[in-house]
Parts: C-alpha cells; structure tokens; sequence
C-alpha cells in the first residue's frame, strides 16, 4: 500500500523527536529516499505498520539561521513532489508541534509554517500541543492556538484538529506521574485525514492503537512500581498501614485513562472493586503475614517491604491492564463486578507469593532500588512474556 507523508515541524525543543518514538514505537525504523535516510535538514522515519511516514524537520529556533535552513529544506522537499515520477515526496498531513508549557503561541512561528508549507495551501493541519502534563491548560491552550491562527487573516493553513499529547510517562517525583494521552488519537485523526488509498484499515490501525496503549500502560506500571519500592523501603510496620492507598488508586485511574474508561456513575463499582481488592491493608497484610511465616528468609526489613510494596503494584497494574483492555475489547463490560473482584484476588492470592518469594530469592540486603524494581517488572510484568 502506497504510505503518505506526515510533515512534523515546530521550534527547537518542542519535543518532536520523542512525539515520533511515542508514535511509531520501538520498531521505527530511519529511512529515505536514497540510503543517508535524511534530505537536507530533513529526517524520515517509518515502520511496517504505520500508514505514514513522519518527515521530521529542524527546529525553527534557536537561530534565523536554522530557521531558513528548516524552511529551505521542505520547500526543496516540495519541489520534488512536483515533479513527475515523485509521488511519494508529497505531503498528505502536517503536524505544527507548540510546546503546552509555553505561555503564549508566539506569531513568527505562525508565519514560519506559512512560509515552509506555502506550497500546500489545502493540506490538512494538525496542531499538537507537546508536553500537555497540565489538564487545566489544556483547554487553555487550545483555545489560544485557534485565537493565534485565527489572527493570522489568511487562508494559507488549513487547520483541521488541535490534539493535546503526553508523550511519554513523564515523573513528577515517587508519588505523581502524567500518563500518555492524545498519542492514540493524533494517530485515528491522522489516518482519517489520508486520501483514499493510503489509509490503513481499520482493523490494522485498530491493533497498532492497541499495542501502543499497552506499551503506555506498561510504562505507568513500571514507573509507580519504582514509586512504591522508594514508599516501601522506609522501616514502617508496612502491614498496619495505608502506606499505598494513593499510590494505588493513581495508578488505576492512570490505566483506565489510557484505555479512555471515565468513572461515573456506571463504572463507580467497577473502579471501587479494583481498588478495594488492590488496596495495601489487605494485600499487604495477607503477603507480608504468608511470607514472614515462610522459614529460610533472611532479608532486612526494609528490602522486603521494598519488595512486596512493588510487587502489589505491579501484580495490580498487570491485573488492571487487563481488565481494562476487555472492557475496550468490548469483551467485558463495566458491570461486570464480580469477573474483575476474582480476576484482581486471583493476582494477588497464592500465585502472587510465590511470586514475591521468586523476587527475593534473587535479591539480598545489599540490593538498591533498581535493581528491586528490575526484578520485580521481569516476573510480573506479561510485556515481558
């Protein structure tokens, strides 16, 4: 199938390199026309699956210098696709990528758009607001950019959607995360905005949106885990307290955003039960009891708690990937409360010590926190199966 062509572009630093690694995953692949897999200043990457490539350009900033180099190189790029026999040099969508922790979308980075897609008047423009970890700015920031476009008083970019994305995790301290957002959607909408015959079917752009959902539920698991090895390891009588109540019920609700479950009142009991089946009071108690009372354990106290304090994420954020996944299947619904209750204490019963027992048959005092967590996401992870 012929692929189109996705032009990325927006000032240094806006985050464009790690919005096409979120886009196109692990399995991207450089490449080009010719073998350098650049022309100019620009870059193409692509993969298998994805119906499009990304053409990544220079950042218009720091300097007037880059500026034109960046502007240069995708108007020499147009010029190609002009030409008979170079079909494939012709941009279908473009992505202007502003930074969502700017205060203001600044006017010369409009006219550089205009000036470096002056060729493609009709191209279907997607704004994406990079860096969106504030949910109240969002909305902010939307409106700023159609205010900003709108001031321009032309009719040389045809502005389609304005897409606020995380992405990546992005860790604000052990306890507080932004999950990925807006990376499944810039993908439906660029897809949709294709000509005929380059589309990707729906059923293919389907898998590839669901297997990256995956990928970003994965990356949540593995970054509240190592949050909750750092609360675990504190020397607490860990089994009498709450210690990851918030830990928990963060990571639940950062899951069912990438799976675009919301909590209301239909899905109240669904999301109730998972956290109370999760919650450290019970696991943490029924683990912490059955494996104190397992003789031949000579680890501290700091490293086991680390180490069970982990693996209750872990277990439970593996557990709730799944659950939501049938949901978003559609294989499952929300009021399906007594399938998900057995499904999370079946994650957290027998299987889930002898689990934990692995973990600290592989560790010793003298362990540091990544490798706990490492040890931890290897066995309980299904990404890793």
């Amino acid at each position: 199938m012929e692929k189109g062509n996705v032009l990325v572009i927006g000032n240094s630093g806006v985050g464009k390199s790690t919005l096409i690694n979120s886009v196109l995953g692990e399995d991207r692949a450089k490449t080009g026309f010719g073998t350098s897999g650049s022309t100019g200043e620009l870059k193409i990457y692509q993969n298998d699956v994805v119906p499009f490539r990304l053409i990544d350009t220079v950042g218009f900033e720091p300097s007037w210098l880059k500026s034109r180099m960046a502007i240069k190189a995708v108007e020499k790029w147009s010029k190609k696709s002009v030409k008979e026999g170079n079909k494939d040099t012709q941009i279908n969508v473009i992505w202007f990528c502003i930074e969502g922790t700017s205060s203001k979308l600044f006017p010369e980075t409009i006219n550089n758009l205009s000036k470096a897609t002056k060729m493609w008047p009709s191209i279907p423009v997607i704004v994406v607001i990079t860096k969106s970890y504030s949910v109240p700015d969002r909305i902010k920031n939307t409106e700023m950019v159609h205010n900003a476009f709108a001031k321009q008083n032309r009719n040389s970019i045809n502005l389609k959607k304005v897409i606020p994305v995380v992405a990546e995790t992005f860790t604000i301290n052990d306890n507080a995360y932004a999950a990925p957002e807006g990376i499944t959607d810039l993908l439906e909408a660029t897809n949709e905005l294709l000509p005929e015959g380059m589309k990707a079917a729906k059923i293919d752009i389907a898998q590839f949106i669901l297997d990256r959902k995956r990928v970003f539920a994965h990356s949540i698991v593995g970054v509240v885990t190592a949050g909750a090895v750092v609360v675990g390891a504190v020397s607490l009588p860990f089994s009498d307290g709450l210690i990851l109540g918030p830990t928990e019920t963060g990571l639940i609700y950062g899951l069912s955003q990438i799976y675009g479950i919301k909590k209301d009142e239909k899905s109240k009991d669904f999301f109730d039960s998972i956290i109370n089946v999760g919650t450290a009071s019970i696991a943490a108690k029924t683990a912490i009891s059955a494996i104190k009372a397992i003789p031949g354990i000579n680890i501290g106290a700091a490293v086991l708690n680390a180490i069970i304090a982990g693996s209750i994420v872990a277990a439970l954020g593996e557990g709730s990937i799944y659950a939501f996944e049938q949901v978003y299947l559609g294989k499952k619904t929300v009021e399906d409360i007594e399938w998900v209750k057995n499904l999370l204490n079946s994650r957290l019963s027998n299987q889930f010590i002898d689990k934990v027992m692995e973990v600290i048959k592989n560790l010793s005092d003298k362990s540091d926190k990544d490798s706990i967590i490492k040890a931890i996401l290897d066995l309980f992870s299904s990404s890793k199966k």
